[in-house]
């Protein structure tokens, strides 16, 4: 058996164990299961990798091997030690970008480098190396915007400038003349305004888009890093590349939809940079005085419940209450109250963000709903605890037609007999707008620390 034969196998095997991965990671109780295939799958591929380049390369190849693996495991590794539950979405947006720059840097190679492809062969080489020029280069910029906008270096309000469709439909069609021209008379200088057209199409795409959409931003760049890997996967003739890019993309792009799905968003808008959608003035709206309660007040409040409802927020990964959190429902489920969770398709600023933080504090699955079964029971719940949720308890995403989150499905909190929301202060959410539900009759405001505060009411219990 040869070298390639042995490589082709364990590619093969390591692309099924990927397809097992994503099918385990589907579920709660089959995601460890999942992961471990995932890590097999990349661990196998890179032996099988690395085996072919030591048997086919010069030594300064197999040197520059060593390098790159080097820097880039210990940079993973690095990462994964430092970052927090909180830093996980624009670790992965960061993530993202490395996949863009990669795809970029193997279609100037496949330019430089036909492998001696003539006729009709080279033609569809350069258009692979067009279109995984463009499709890297868009998802480097745009995750990188992502980044920014998540780690709350760059405002998360969209940009809006004069005529934004027209500039990314301009760049679409400038995009598409680009490649029949490449193709059928391929300049360098081609290859450049490609590149530089991509970066500012995908700097533009992402900034155009508001906080409030960046859950499914960061899930659709998921789903461009996998379609620039497998463009890099064709250039590079690696079926493994080619197969794996294809499960993360559409894997990617199908979960974006089905997010812009529960949030009543239009798929092509989001990842069209919010085409279509103009940006709309909150105004200062009066909302009256809110209320405030204690630690003590919201302990006497669960103490006379019968039913309550948490529904967790960035806040919550923020302050790490999700331990106290998780303390404070074992205490009122042994005094025989009824403890449900309500999680929001985007609360947090990734999918199933906050589904993790309260698995790793070992809160029971069977008590964690999504917001669709939670929501008509919460007019006879006595008490919501709202923990770090801002925009996805938002009324007026229902009531104000004018608001920048009008239209998203929201948690109706303000339905039970009693809202505590917990806060910091009354700034307001990632979307940029206030939140009337502060100011309602029968909500009161908890301000300072979640996990500090939650550690009170527990005292108080």
């Amino acid at each position: 058996m040869t070298v390639f034969s042995i490589a082709t196998a364990a590619y093969i095997i390591a692309a099924l164990l990927f397809v097992l991965s994503l099918a385990g990671l589907s579920k709660h109780e089959t995601a460890r299961n999942g992961l471990n295939y995932g890590i097999a799958g990349m661990a196998l591929a890179l032996i099988a990798t690395i085996f072919v380049v030591f048997k086919d390369s010069d030594p300064l190849g197999i040197v520059l091997l060593v390098v790159a693996v080097g820097i880039g495991a210990g940079i993973g590794f690095w990462k994964a030690a430092k970052v927090e539950m909180t830093g996980m979405p624009e670790l992965i947006a960061l993530l993202h970008s490395f996949v863009g720059l990669a795809a970029v840097l193997v279609g100037w190679n496949g330019f430089l480098d036909t492998h001696g492809l003539t006729g009709s062969l080279l033609k569809i080489h350069y258009a692979e190396v067009f279109i995984g020029v463009f499709i890297g280069a868009v998802t480097l910029t745009g995750s990188i915007v992502a980044y920014l906008k998540l780690s709350e270096k760059m405002k998360s309000a969209p940009l809006v400038l004069p005529g934004k469709n027209y500039i990314n439909l301009g760049s679409l069609a400038l995009f598409f003349v680009l490649t029949v021209w490449f193709v059928i008379t391929p300049h360098l200088a081609l290859l450049i305004i490609v590149t530089a057209l991509a970066l500012g199409l995908g700097w533009h795409l992402v900034a155009s888009i508001g906080g409030g959409d960046m859950p499914v931003v960061v899930s659709m760049l998921n789903s461009y890093s996998g379609w620039a890997a497998a463009a890099a996967g064709f250039l590079l003739g690696n079926d493994l590349l080619i197969v794996t890019g294809a499960l993360v993309g559409s894997s990617g792009a199908y979960l974006s939809y089905i997010m812009c799905e529960a949030m009543n968003r239009s798929f092509i808008s989001v990842i069209a940079g919010g085409f279509g959608i103009e940006a709309v003035a909150s105004g200062d709206t009066e909302y009256g005085e809110h209320r405030e309660i204690t630690a003590d007040g919201v302990a006497e409040l669960l103490t006379g419940a019968s039913s309550v409802v948490i529904t967790p927020g960035y806040g919550m990964a923020v302050a790490q209450a999700q331990y106290p959190v998780a303390e404070l429902v074992r205490k009122l489920r042994d005094k025989g109250v009824e403890v449900r969770f309500g999680i929001h398709p985007v609360a947090g600023r990734l999918p199933g963000h906050m589904n993790v933080l309260l698995a790793e504090a070992k809160v029971p699955y069977d008590i964690v709903l999504e917001m669709d079964e939670i929501n008509d029971d919460l007019a006879s719940t006595d008490v919501v605890l709202v923990i770090g949720a801002n925009d996805t308890v938002n009324p007026s995403a229902l009531d104000d037609p004018n608001s920048p989150i009008a239209g998203m499905p929201v948690l109706h909190v303000w339905d039970a007999t009693n809202v505590v929301v917990f806060k910091r202060s009354m700034a307001v959410g990632y979307a940029g707008v206030q939140n009337p539900l502060f100011f309602k009759e029968n909500s009161q405001m908890l301000f300072g620390d979640a996990k500090e505060r939650v550690e009170d009411i527990i005292k108080a219990l």
